[in-house]
This record gives C-alpha cells, structure tokens and sequence, in this order.
C-alpha cells in the first residue's frame, strides 16, 4: 500500500473526495469493513487523519489515523445492517488548489442492526483536504438522539 500524496491537476478537495466515495463504494461493494482490504481507502487519506463524531452516536468519538479510520468503519457495520447515500451534493467544493475544506451533504437511508429499525436523514460533512488527501472530517446530524434510540436494542 502507498502512501504519497495523491499529486497531479486532480487534487483539489471536490476531486479528492470524488475518488474517495468512488472508492468507498468499491470499498463496500467487496465486503466493506471485515471483509474488504482498507487498503482501497487508504491512499485517500493522511496517515494522521482524523475524523470526529459527535459522541451521542453508536460510533461517537475521535478516530485517528488509518487504524483509526479501519475501526470506525467496523464500528458502523456492527451499528447498521443497512447503510446507503442516497444522494449527495457539494455545498462547497473547497476550491482550486491542492488543500483547502470543501462541504457535502448527503442523504442517508439506513435500518440499525440491534433494532431493525429504518431511519432517513441527512448529514453535513466539512472535510479538510491536504495535500491531495482527506486530513480531518467533521460529520454533523441532525438529530443524534434520534439515530441512537434506533440503534437502541
């Protein structure tokens, strides 16, 4: 697995997190966390990266680097049976240049696996992109009390 900074005319933030999600999504179609080598995600992010989440969720709390990142994803598959974007769009790109934080909304659609229950809702995200790589994720929800009683065995 590498670990250079993604280089090129391609690494603004919207750029960045366009390949990112794609390979999220590959990331998930071949098993997602357990299953899926990290690696197809890896090369998206700082090796120092953080992401913080609010600590009223199943998964609340501060997850660092790409152990970190690895944990939070196990931590999700075990939150929900289900957990699908449904659609989501660049409030904010973050601009030109190789760094800079760019804001994305997206809609969710999920069912908790300790419950069955479904849920929609929508997510912000303000990502900081440096370097070409995802650095620091910001996820906010709406309603977290809403979220943890459906996950609420």
């Amino acid at each position: 697995m590498t670990t250079t900074p993604l280089t090129g005319p391609r690494t603004g933030p919207r750029a960045v997190l366009t390949r990112m999600y794609a390979a999220e999504l590959r990331y998930l179609a071949a098993g997602g966390p357990g299953r899926a080598s990290f690696a197809l995600l890896a090369p998206f992010f700082t090796p120092d990266v953080v992401l913080h989440q609010a600590a009223g969720l199943p998964y609340g709390g501060t997850w660092c680097g790409h152990d970190g990142l690895e944990r939070f994803f196990l931590a999700m598959s075990a939150t929900w049976a289900e957990f699908a974007i449904e659609r989501q769009e660049f409030v904010y790109d973050g601009g030109a240049g190789p760094g800079g934080t760019a804001v994305v909304r997206s809609e969710i659609r999920a069912r908790a696996r300790a419950t069955g229950t479904g849920l929609a809702f929508p997510i912000l995200q303000t990502l900081r992109v440096a370097d070409g790589r995802v650095a620091e994720v910001h996820p906010f929800s709406w309603d977290t009390a809403a979220i943890a009683e459906a996950c609420r065995a």
